[in-house]
């Protein structure tokens, strides 16, 4: 809600509230008192942290507890607070006055050497010696690398007798960075300087979970976590902690020992209370704790920069006593503006309160706060909020929504402000509508442009826009004429202008659109020119496209009607088709065949019923793949090749074998067909078959239908070595043999199985009375409204009355 509030707020009159410079003034001795307040605390709150750290590690306290424990003492005690805070950091006896930062080292003002912690040669030392003299070491700590070194200096001896240390701190996103390490070496921190969320790192493992994490059997350890070191039994126990800082693990405490023996419960009890100690320490600590919160800044600064409207990251920033004071802002999307004016990356670093101090007063900022401690978002009712701006009061309406992101909130806002809404509307419009407006005052001759008409002419913002007739020179030479004679009608009699022209950009030829009309004054004179510009060249380019894309479609479409025109006549000079019955030694057959709905395409199914010189009868039904004048053509090629080598003595499997050789020779080499072929002999009354991958015969004798066993047969130019074997059929008076191919019983999406029980059922219900209607009727029920497949059938019947011949 940046832009919609300002530093001074105002209510009416009739609420009571102080007039405004009353209530300016009071916000101006707040901020005053505050700032002196922060000023002192500055002075002391290195000592501060330190003794809370103190305070924590001896009771297991809270940041909260400790703090309210110090003052309480201080209160009681009738000291200062930074007094009581160097006594229970032990460099100020009862009745002492403060020591000067001077003291902020050791008890007895030198530091400790590595290995060498206080107190070391005074005996054995306790966990209340460790942590008191650690305490006293970490008031001077001003960087993590210092941290760690400290510690490994109370660690390093009994009772811990640790050997390196390591800080690593949780960043945004999950990872680990080191922070601080002290005798580990440089090869080791450079090894582990970053470490990516994966699994089976013990110090993600803490910080994920918050637990401690005792490593003391290395083989075992091993197969669980990639342990840090080589070799892996160089600090065969290891300690991992977690640091917490404002109720957060923030960072992961290492503690790495050359001892090959277990942690003891008291050297457990003494590192937690450590690890609660350097949560105090790392407050105080500059750049390092930083980098987390500049990470995560960085990451969604990134993620801004690429979305609209106004958003921010409002980082807290806390008491001592871990209570938000204020929010800074981290980062800023690009549509951000503030009342002030200030955009984007001019509010990075700016603290909300400090900026406008009547928030802490809002329902939003209660809001935020509330946000930040359950993690529930929080968006708020459009509301009006009133304010002054350059002593002008200006009422807005908008509306915010805070998410909680890690420790800090994404905050977004919508001003619902009605010129600012209209405006926002008129730019999406502009951008959408690839266009832009134009105003030319022709009293003063200077023209302003929208921003997006200096996107539509690739023209150079700083150039500054072009009259009309200064645009002319840019347009193409055979679109001049008519444009000049345009602007001239609309400059002479204001005649409305809605004119096509084509210019030149540096990025090509653009097309364009300019529609205008002129503003006269009282005599009628135009004095202004107001006019919107479009960009055309998408939609032309489009139109051209689907043009050129029509017409392709209209040629192919004229080149496959002449093709189907001479399939077709091709077709039926090769494959006539008999006006009534065949009669066929002691057989009547009646043949069918069904063109596709496809005015595009012509089949290759074939059929052949013919008398052979010896008194039997040829039958072939065929279907070759594909369609056009090469099915066709191949069509032809196998019907009369199969007739004239079985009118010549030729098997039916030694024929099916040839027309094989013949399609796996053809040109292209990659026709294929099925067939059936078959010789019924009338003496015998039965028919000898053999098939090639095709649908087998259905055979229907006394109205029950049953599709004949099928020989062994492969479709014909699908392999070098096919087998091909024959089957016989005695036909009995009244017998109907339907030969067919297979757009009788194929459909889209459908099992094959599927189409041959219908066929089965529709003959069981359409032959089962007879008739010669039986075909026609079968047709009629099998055939879908859009037939996608050519259909050939042949019903061969033997009549009842041959019974008698």
């Amino acid at each position: 809600m940046l832009r919609d509030v300002t530093s001074e707020s105002v209510q009416d009159a009739e609420s009571g509230v102080v007039p405004d410079v009353v209530a300016l003034a009071k916000v101006v001795a707040k901020l005053r008192a505050e700032n002196e307040r922060l000023e002192h605390l500055a002075s002391t709150t290195a000592v501060l942290e330190r003794a809370k750290g103190v305070v924590m590690a001896r009771s297991g306290c809270s940041t909260t507890a400790a703090y309210e424990e110090l003052t309480r003492r201080a209160r009681d005690s009738g000291r200062t607070l930074t007094e009581e805070c160097w006594i229970a950091l032990g460099d100020l006896p009862r009745g002492r006055a403060v020591p000067t930062a001077r003291k902020a080292l050791d008890g007895d003002g030198t530091r400790c050497t590595r290995g060498t912690a206080p107190d070391a040669g005074r005996g054995t030392r306790t966990g209340e010696d460790v942590l008191g003299g650690l305490g006293r070491a970490l008031a001077g700590v001003t960087s993590l690398r210092e941290l760690a070194e400290r510690l490994l200096d109370h660690l390093a001896g009994p009772p811990v007798a640790a050997d390196a240390v390591m800080i690593f701190l949780r960043t945004a996103d999950g990872a680990l960075e080191l922070g601080g390490h002290a005798g580990t070496g440089a090869t080791v921190a450079a090894q582990w300087a970053f470490v990516p969320p994966v699994g089976g790192i013990a110090a993600l493992d803490v910080v994920r979970t918050g637990e401690a994490v005792w490593l003391e059997d290395p083989e075992r350890d091993a197969r669980r976590y990639h342990l840090i070191g080589e070799p892996a039994r160089r600090w065969p126990t290891r300690a991992w902690l977690p640091v917490i800082t404002g109720g957060t693990v923030t960072a992961a405490l290492g503690v790495l020992r050359a001892v090959d023996a277990p942690f003891d419960p008291a050297v457990r009890e003494l590192l937690r209370a450590v690890a609660r100690l350097c949560a105090g320490g790392m407050r105080m600590c500059d750049a390092p704790p930083a980098r987390p919160l500049a990470r995560q800044a960085d990451l969604v600064q990134a993620v801004f920069d690429a979305l609209p409207g106004s958003a921010a990251l409002l980082t807290p920033l806390r008491s001592p006593a871990g209570e938000v004071e204020d929010f800074r802002i981290d980062a800023a999307a690009p549509g951000s503006v503030d009342v002030a004016g200030r955009r984007a990356h001019q509010l990075v670093g700016l603290r909300v309160l400090e900026c406008y101090p009547t928030m802490a007063s809002a329902t939003a900022w209660r809001g935020y706060l509330e946000t930040l401690r359950t993690g529930r978002p929080y968006e708020s009712e459009p509301f009006s909020y009133e304010e002054v701006v350059a002593g002008v009061r200006h009422r807005s309406v908008f509306s915010v929504r805070a998410a909680k992101l890690g420790d800090s909130l994404v905050v977004t806002w919508i001003s619902h402000d009605t010129t600012a809404r209209q405006r926002d509307l008129l730019s999406d419009l502009q951008r959408l509508g690839d266009l832009g407006w134009t105003d030319w005052n022709l009293a003063t001759d200077t023209v302003t442009w929208s921003p997006q008409v200096h996107d539509i002419l690739d023209r150079d913002r700083t150039l500054g826009p072009m009259t009309l007739e200064e645009l002319q020179r840019h347009l193409l030479p055979e679109d001049l004429p008519s444009y000049a004679r345009a602007v001239r009608s609309l400059l002479d009699d204001g005649t409305p202008l809605d004119h096509p022209f084509r210019i030149t950009t540096t990025r090509g030829v653009k097309h364009l659109r300019v529609v205008a009309e002129a503003v006269p004054d009282a005599q009628g004179t135009p004095v202004e020119v107001h006019g919107v510009i479009q960009d055309l060249t998408a939609r032309r380019r489009a139109e051209l496209a689907l043009r050129e894309s029509q017409q392709a479609v209209m040629d192919q479409r004229d080149v496959l009607q002449a093709e189907r025109l001479v399939a077709a006549r091709l077709q039926h000079a090769l494959l006539p088709l008999p006006g009534q019955s065949l009669i066929l030694a002691d057989l009547r057959v009646d043949v069918a065949y069904l063109p596709s709905h496809d005015d595009l395409s012509v089949g290759g199914d074939w059929y052949s019923a013919v008398e052979m010189p010896d008194g039997c009868v040829l039958f072939a039904v065929g279907d070759v793949a594909g369609h056009g004048i090469d099915a066709v053509a191949t069509m032809a090629q196998l019907r009369f090749t199969a007739k004239g080598m079985v009118f010549t003595g030729s098997s039916l499997t030694g024929a099916l074998q040839r027309l094989n050789t013949l399609l796996l020779h053809t040109p292209d080499g990659h026709g294929t067909a099925t067939m059936v072929l078959g010789r019924y002999d009338p003496t015998e009354r039965c028919l000898t078959w053999a098939q090639a991958g095709h649908m087998p015969p259905l055979l229907v004798r006394r109205g029950k239908p049953e599709y004949l066993t099928p020989p062994e047969g492969i479709l014909l130019g699908a392999t070098l070595r096919p087998s091909y074997r024959e089957a016989t059929c005695r036909i009995e008076p009244g017998d109907h043999l339907l030969l067919y191919t297979d757009g009788l019983v194929e459909r889209p999406g459908e099992h094959l199985d599927d189409g041959l029980d219908r066929l089965t059922d529709t003959v069981r219900a359409t032959y089962a009375a007879g008739g010669t209607g039986a075909r026609d009727a079968l047709l009629a029920r099998l055939l879908p409204d859009e037939q996608r497949d050519d259909v050939c059938l042949l019903d061969i019947h033997l009549p009842p009355d041959s019974a008698q011949a």
